[in-house]
């Protein structure tokens, strides 16, 4: 985050410690309704759940931090990953000496103290070196120390913060000594860093500052510089780290827009990859993503934030994503308001720090009483658990959203969020791929106002609520063969690709499947390792799951997921090329140079393109007639295209408040063009 909230009221001693389970509310009368559908496809798998996937953030100027109750607490959440020593005083913080010039550093929170905390918490450090005001020099004593002298085998250190927000953009909240300010001076310091950190232990893990997508300042180029942040300092570190680092605080005018953020993350993590697969060198998929601050934007101690945090740990989780942490334990109270009937101290942390307004007419509860994003990731820790495979899971109703998670053992985890604050929702759970028992399953909620987890329905979901349903399976799988391990996308061209994957013992075929939503559409079987996929339409992204079956029948899990779109053609009578050439965030000025390539001219054109998804819009054009029906843009012009080269230039103003995924395929007077960059 920006700043840390230091202490305003000095934290008391009482404690209040989470219960499991709490008494249910009374039930609620609501209107009834259609059911919502839910299908959960087991044969769609996404990532494997990693040991690290719940976080949250520490901060040395909380005086709480190396406590037996906070480590009790997080440890009771399931918190597998604690980040230290907290947001933008990473970038002032002196290890050696334990100190934050500028910035105010409480007792005991030193890094000793931390990892004994993390230790009985049961958590992995995630570790920030100081980039901002400190020196490679310095990282890698850091790391003498905590592996080397105190055999800590902290594995996981990113270098700096958010140091784009150092001034080189504009906006200046992250310390930076360095006189040149640029991606390209970082990128050179984390190499370095990098270098120093692992000659001390190499078994070490070094991740480096991105931004993420659609997120300031995501698409500027500043001056001097040769492209954004992110293709800058992939292109020059790349190499030399084992994952990505990126903060998303997607923010929101109210707590229906705050907490349908979320609508943006596939594409957001989908961007991020392709950024990381185009520029971070050979192996580039090796390339790990944390994301390692996030918080909601209205509602940060209510509902709101429960809802956010279930929903966004899970998707990112499913994309793949190795961590998500939580902006904060402790906090501070901000500008209360009430959400959703419910007192919000607008406190970013998880637990309440027991402190009041500056005129002391509003005071949060005890200290360490849990808020409400607190329930929700002790939820989540029974939703997903090391080694579980999510799978992908739909409804057909906007306000309700679900994830499925298959175990090893082959129960089902369905987590099913109602962003309905006013009505309940019956659900009917429909299965692909899955056979669930006869037994009745198992469900536990957590609603608006609720003080902890209680038993649940497994049919009716309250308004504002989150609800874990876990079933059982019908039969055992243990005779099924292994999963396949990750497909690859080879010879990928505008109506073709071929999928290949590693072979599995005990196969005797493999099925491929396409994911449409929460169904999957079979795309052909094979004896073999390989299978082209024939008929696709250009411009698109497809994501892909391989199983295998063996001689009795029995099919394996879901290989992981693969993602990959398809282009335009090598050659046409026609080529475009759409440029992005002036980005500010949320809009843009665009270029499409069009060409004929054709033997005869073109006496008048109409060029057609989709936008990839909902949020994106032609704004004004120029050069042409521009116009935009849904997702779909016509530009039309009486000019015309001479044969053989005959070429133009038109430019429009975009805009986009979400992931500016750009169109692959176009149209000239209806043949598919091919592109060119």
């Amino acid at each position: 985050m920006q700043t840390a909230i230091p202490r305003r009221v000095a934290l008391g001693a009482a404690l209040l410690a989470a219960t499991a389970l709490a008494a249910p509310p009374a039930p609620s009368a609501y209107a009834a309704t259609t059911p919502v559908t839910v299908t959960v496809n087991a044969r769609a798998g996404l990532a494997t759940v990693p040991a690290t996937a719940l976080g949250v953030n520490d901060a040395i100027w909380d005086t709480t931090l190396g406590t037996d109750a906070v480590a009790d607490l997080l440890g009771a959440a399931g918190v597998k990953m604690i980040r230290y020593p907290g947001g933008s005083y990473a970038d002032i913080y002196h290890w050696e000496t334990h100190t934050a010039p500028g910035g105010y550093v409480a007792p005991n929170t030193d890094f000793d103290t931390f990892m004994a905390s993390a230790r009985r918490t049961g958590a992995e450090p995630m570790i920030i070196a100081n980039y901002g005001t400190g020196s490679a020099d310095e990282a890698a004593g850091w790391v003498r120390y905590a592996n080397i002298t105190k055999k800590y085998g902290a594995k996981y250190w990113t270098i700096g913060n958010e140091n784009y927000g150092n001034g080189h953009y504009g906006s200046s909240w992250e310390a930076d000594d360095h006189a040149d300010k640029s991606p390209a001076q970082y990128a050179a310091e984390v190499i370095a860093y990098a270098d120093a950190m692992k000659a001390v232990d190499p078994t070490i893990k070094v991740g480096a500052v991105l931004t993420m997508p659609a997120n300031w300042p995501d698409g500027l180029v500043g001056g001097g510089d040769a492209a954004t942040w992110n293709q800058v300092v992939l292109q020059a570190a790349g190499p030399h780290i084992d994952f990505a680092d990126v903060h998303w605080y997607p923010g929101g005018g109210s707590a229906a827009e705050a907490i349908g953020k979320t609508q943006y993350l596939d594409d957001s993590m989908y961007l991020l990859r392709n950024q990381i697969n185009t520029y971070g060198g050979a192996n580039a998929s090796r390339i790990g993503i944390s994301l390692t601050e996030t918080n909601v934007g209205v509602g940060q101690n209510t509902q709101p934030g429960a809802i956010f945090l279930a929903d966004a740990y899970s998707s990112l989780i499913g994309n793949g994503v190795f961590t998500v942490q939580w902006w904060n334990v402790h906090n501070g109270i901000g500008t209360p308001s009430t959400v959703a009937g419910q007192t919000d101290y607008n406190d970013f942390g998880l637990l309440s720090s027991g402190t009041c307004t500056s005129d002391g007419t509003v005071c949060e509860p005890a200290l360490n009483t849990p808020f409400a994003p607190y329930h929700a990731l002790k939820l989540m820790s029974s939703f997903v658990h090391p080694g579980d495979q999510m799978v992908r899971a739909a409804t057909d109703n906007a306000l309700v959203t679900a994830y499925g998670s298959r175990r090893p053992n082959g129960d089902l985890g369905v987590l099913l969020i109602n962003k309905d604050p006013d009505a309940a929702h019956d659900i009917a759970l429909s299965y692909r791929g899955y056979t669930p028992s006869a037994a009745a399953p198992v469900a536990v909620t957590y609603g608006n106002g609720d003080t902890g987890i209680h038993a649940g329905s497994a049919s009716t979901l309250p308004p504002y609520s989150i609800t874990l349903v876990t079933l059982h399976p019908a039969g055992s799988n243990a005779a099924a063969p292994n999963a396949p391990g990750v497909p690859t996308a080879s010879a990928v061209t505008d109506r073709t690709a071929t999928i290949s994957w590693p072979a599995v013992g005990r196969a005797a075929k493999y099925e491929l499947y396409r994911a449409n939503g929460a169904i999957s559409e079979q795309l052909g079987e094979t004896t073999g390792t390989s299978f082209t996929v024939r008929n696709l339409q250009p411009g698109k992204r497809y994501t892909v799951n391989v199983l295998a079956r063996d001689s009795a029948g029995n099919l394996s899990w879901s290989s992981p997921p693969l993602t990959f779109a398809t282009g335009a053609p090598a050659t046409s009578t026609c080529t475009v090329k759409f440029a992005d050439t002036n980005d500010w965030g949320n809009g843009y000025v665009g270029q499409v140079d069009i060409t004929n390539t054709g033997a005869a001219p073109l006496n008048g054109w109409t060029l057609n393109f989709t936008w990839p998804t909902t949020w994106q819009s032609v704004s004004s054009g120029w050069n042409a007639t521009w116009t935009q029906s849904g997702t779909d843009v016509r530009v039309t012009s009486d000019a015309t295209l001479a044969a053989s080269g005959g070429s133009t230039s038109v430019g429009f103003v975009g805009a986009y408040n979400g992931p500016n995924v750009l169109p692959a395929a176009f149209t000239l007077n209806g043949t598919l063009c091919s592109t060119s960059s």
